[in-house]
């Protein structure tokens, strides 16, 4: 498949967002990055995440307590990747590039790859949104059909009820195989990963020791192997879901769009029009999912300005929403969370039609 090409335009649109956000910055004097209000927030989730895991591998309390905690430990998992590791992945965090490093690599300790996850994320699924067989984030072959112009299999009729349990395993999945198909294919997906220098594969080893040592062979050694399997479940299928169906909500709902390029790769939009198609926002105005999920609900203005920080999109929304409407441009968003859900369990079911 050729990489795709988008289309260019006289008048960008993409240029007169550009100039607004540019505006708002320079008229407030904000910085573009997280702030103080950032470091605090990650902070308090890295600290709660440490004496969560220190509770119950070291002082393991009853088990209905140990249980509740284990679904919390999984919530700070997933807020973590959200908040910390996906703002310094982007460079969102802060003005120090070592820092944004810093934040960036909690995702090693988690147990993905940061190296992956930025040719994943940052390079393909942010450039390419939803165009099958380049995004990776849409490329759930066999289990589920994520785009018209996937093959249809007679399982699929039922993906609207068993992509729960699908989700439930997508942390240990990517622990456990996901990280380690990329690394010695050479790929995601179809498209080639950049070559790792030196310094890149002891990251990657590395800290995938440091993170089996924390997550398997500490707790099993202290608390047994029954215990900790137990306890270990919980906490994988709470964070992979939380990140499955945060991650899931922004493209794969009825109201986006699947855009197919041209047989010579052309797309018919520029940039970013296609962003605005294939991404969707919801619960806008809820402080604590906004809070939680790191400004992902704000997904339109995240994939339009992905290098500013979460912590500014409630207010650069405003300004996109405005545009949008001067210019006529498609906006999608749910008022609610459940509306977003509702919409994406009709979107697979739609998907598992022939």
């Amino acid at each position: 498949m050729l990489t795709p090409k988008f289309a260019h335009v006289k008048q960008s649109f993409h240029v007169e967002l550009k100039k607004r956000i540019n505006e708002y910055f320079a008229t407030t004097g904000k910085s573009t990055t997280g702030g103080i209000r950032l470091f605090s927030k990650a902070l308090f989730l890295i600290l709660a995440l440490t004496y969560t895991y220190i509770q119950l591998v070291f002082f393991t309390p009853g088990v209905w307590v140990a249980l509740g905690l284990c679904v919390v430990m999984g919530l700070l998992v997933a807020s973590i990747g959200f908040n910390v590791m996906h703002d310094g992945g982007h460079g969102s965090f802060s003005r120090s590039t070592a820092v944004n490093k810093m934040a960036a690599v909690t995702a090693e300790v988690l147990g993905a790859s940061h190296f992956m996850w930025n040719m994943k994320h940052n390079v393909i699924h942010h450039a390419y949104t939803n165009i099958d067989g380049i995004d990776d984030d849409i490329d759930a072959k066999p289990f589920l059909r994520m785009a018209s112009t996937q093959e249809y299999l007679k399982m699929h009729r039922f993906q609207h009820v068993y992509f729960v349990a699908l989700y439930a395993i997508f942390h240990l999945y990517w622990v456990l195989f996901s990280d380690y198909k990329k690394y010695f294919s050479g790929k995601i997906g179809d498209m080639p990963i950049k070559k790792m220098k030196t310094a890149d594969h002891i990251t990657f080893w590395g800290f995938k020791l440091l993170h089996y040592a924390l997550f398997f062979i500490i707790p099993i050694v202290v608390l047994g192997f029954t215990t900790w399997i137990i306890g270990f479940s919980v906490v994988t299928v709470v964070t992979g879901f939380t990140l499955s169906i945060v991650f899931q909500l922004a493209h794969t709902v009825e109201h986006t769009e699947f855009p197919v390029p041209a047989e010579d790769g052309r797309l018919q939009d520029e940039w970013a029009i296609h962003q605005l198609k294939t991404t969707a926002n919801f619960a806008t105005r809820n402080k604590l999912i906004s809070w939680f999920v790191g400004g992902l609900n704000f997904q339109v203005e995240h994939h339009l300005f992905p290098k500013i920080s979460h912590i500014h999109y409630p207010a650069i929304n405003k300004i996109v929403k405005q545009a949008c409407q001067e210019y006529d441009v498609v906006y999608v968003e749910y008022p609610k969370m459940y509306h977003a859900v509702a919409s994406h369990v009709a979107f697979l079911k739609q998907m598992g039609k022939q």
